[in-house]
């Protein structure tokens, strides 16, 4: 069984968002909330949440431990454009950032299939 939950128009940076996706990345769902839940970034609010709402989306699990992390990616949202007073009156631009989060989650058994494995089949 797979699973998929998505966050759009994060206002996170996708760059801070994938430093913390890059450690969850094909771990176990437990193993990853361990490390979610020592983690001193502030994306991992926002992590935790979609990662939660990916294994409620998986459907009546009694056991998450085989279910694993497949794929987390993260993309660039619209960039909000803002201006701030510069030297010499003169403006400075700020973008500031936002993330579309995506995060699957699958059976071991079903769902962690390599390609070469597909080809083969």
């Amino acid at each position: 069984m797979e699973a998929r939950a998505t966050a759009k128009f994060v206002r996170y940076a996708p760059r801070k968002i994938g430093q913390v996706l890059k450690l969850i990345r094909n771990k176990g769902v437990e193993e990853a909330f361990e490390i979610l839940s020592f983690l001193p970034k502030s994306a991992v609010v926002v992590v935790r949440k979609v990662l939660k709402s990916a294994i409620a989306n998986a459907g009546k699990i009694k056991d998450y431990s085989d279910v694993r992390v497949k794929e987390a990616w993260v993309g660039n949202g619209p960039i909000l454009k803002r201006v701030m007073p510069g030297s010499r009156g003169k403006s400075r631009p700020i973008k500031r950032r936002t993330s579309h989060l995506v995060i699957i989650v699958a059976d071991v058994d079903r769902g962690m299939v390599s390609e070469k494995e597909r080809r083969i089949v």
